[in-house]
């Protein structure tokens, strides 16, 4: 492991189980993060303003999502990184996770989701999604359960994935008319 990472790791985690109110914030971030980015696309797909245009780039989310994890299951079948609790390099204050680390599925999902709306033309909506995933990705590393490294992969997994989808899932083609028509 290369000292920059394990230096910034040590000083994102250092201020965890010190602070109960910051404590509290990290890991509500970090357990409903997630959550609440997916609740957020969902609740768009209702909005009356460039409604099939919103809907495509909540689809092209869901799948830049979906896709971004899949890629994940493919990088851990050959990379076994130890989570840095175990390695004792951080203080852990969430429950402990019984995958590997590298990458983080967090911020792969988080970034996934900002990523699409950006590529997708969707620059305030996706300025607000990547500011939310930023603290879900820092609260990854407060919580003791990631390294620094382990978010930068997991956001790079997400926005390969929201580029993939991007590239492949076109806006007005026969599929995404019968998506977006939905409900």
């Amino acid at each position: 492991m290369n000292s920059i990472d394990r230096a910034v790791t040590q000083w994102i985690n250092a201020p965890a189980g010190g602070h109960p109110l910051l404590d509290a914030c990290m890991a509500a971030a970090s357990q409903y993060g997630v959550p609440l980015l997916v609740l957020l696309v969902v609740l768009q797909w209702w909005g009356t303003r460039y409604k099939f245009r919103i809907r495509h780039a909540c689809v092209a989310a869901g799948l830049s999502f979906l896709l971004g994890l899949a890629f994940n299951q493919i990088i851990i079948l050959f990379v076994h990184r130890v989570r840095p609790y175990d390695a004792g390099l951080t203080h852990l204050i969430i429950a402990r996770s019984t995958d590997w680390s590298f990458p983080s599925d967090h911020a792969t999902a988080t970034i996934a989701i900002a990523a699409a709306f950006l590529f997708h033309g969707w620059r305030e909506r996706a300025l607000g999604l990547f500011i939310a995933a930023l603290i879900v990705c820092v609260s990854r590393i407060y919580v003791g359960t990631h390294y620094f490294t382990d978010v930068l992969g997991g956001a790079a997994t997400g926005i390969v994935a929201a580029g993939a989808v991007r590239w492949l899932y076109s806006e007005g083609s026969r599929l995404d008319r019968v998506i977006t028509r939905i409900l």
